[in-house]
């Protein structure tokens, strides 16, 4: 029912969800870069995509998104590992990866994206540095840098506030694997019963995506016509 109730569509406009505040964001862009995809991409809710790139350094995950059908393309690479010809898209985004790169290169991946993307670059990330080890046996998943409001503001990005309130989380991530998701949805919350105070930080996410500082996670956009 979790599940269900987090990729409901109308809720999710209500709740300002990952997957709506995604689609929001890429309902005028038809081609997609996604550094990182994982195995289960929200790019899979935006209907609009016509050609999109998944990039996955790691094979299990590039495995289970291409059973997926999820992008119309896929490279098995580092994402520091890439070039691309200027505007070479649409957008670029970046779902819950640059936390997994050390500061230096992850400002270097998004200086890279904002050249790659036409029209505008999509990050969402932790609320500063929130600790995890490996998932999957999957090195790649530890967390090696923590990015917050201050910074990414200071990158020119718009931040808002997505996954409810920080308080209502654990310290450290205790999720061990990422392949059912279903799974995952209430794992790292602080309290019991864990669903009832999932719903309930749920609710508080009509407030905190316009107070992003108290998020757990950081929804970020950088437009090109910004630059101009």
């Amino acid at each position: 029912m979790i599940k269900e109730l987090h990729h409901n569509k109308f809720l999710g406009r209500i709740f300002h969800t990952l997957d709506y505040c995604l689609q929001r964001e890429l309902k005028d862009c038809v081609t997609v870069l996604d550094l990182g995809c994982g195995p289960s991409s929200p790019l899979q809710y935006c209907s609009n995509i016509k050609r999109s790139i998944g990039v996955e350094t790691f094979v299990p995950y590039l495995e289970q998104s291409k059973q997926q059908k999820i992008h119309t393309e896929y490279l098995e690479k580092r994402i520091e590992d890439l070039d691309f010809p200027a505007d070479s898209f649409d957008a670029v985004i970046l779902i819950e990866v640059l936390e997994h790169l050390i500061p230096e290169v992850g400002a270097d991946i998004l200086a890279k994206a904002q050249k790659w993307a036409k029209k505008k670059v999509v990050v969402s990330t932790p609320n500063g540095y929130f600790p995890m080890d490996s998932v999957d046996q999957n090195e790649f998943q530890r967390h090696l840098s923590g990015w917050t409001v201050k910074q990414m503001k200071q990158l020119s990005f718009k931040v808002y506030g997505v996954s409810g309130a920080k308080f209502f989380y654990l310290p450290k991530n205790t999720i061990h694997s990422l392949t059912n998701q279903a799974d995952n949805f209430c794992a790292n919350i602080r309290f019991r019963p864990k669903k009832f105070f999932y719903l309930f930080n749920g609710l508080l996410q009509i407030f905190t995506y316009y107070l992003p500082q108290s998020s757990f996670g950081l929804f970020l956009v950088k437009s090109k016509k910004y630059d101009l």
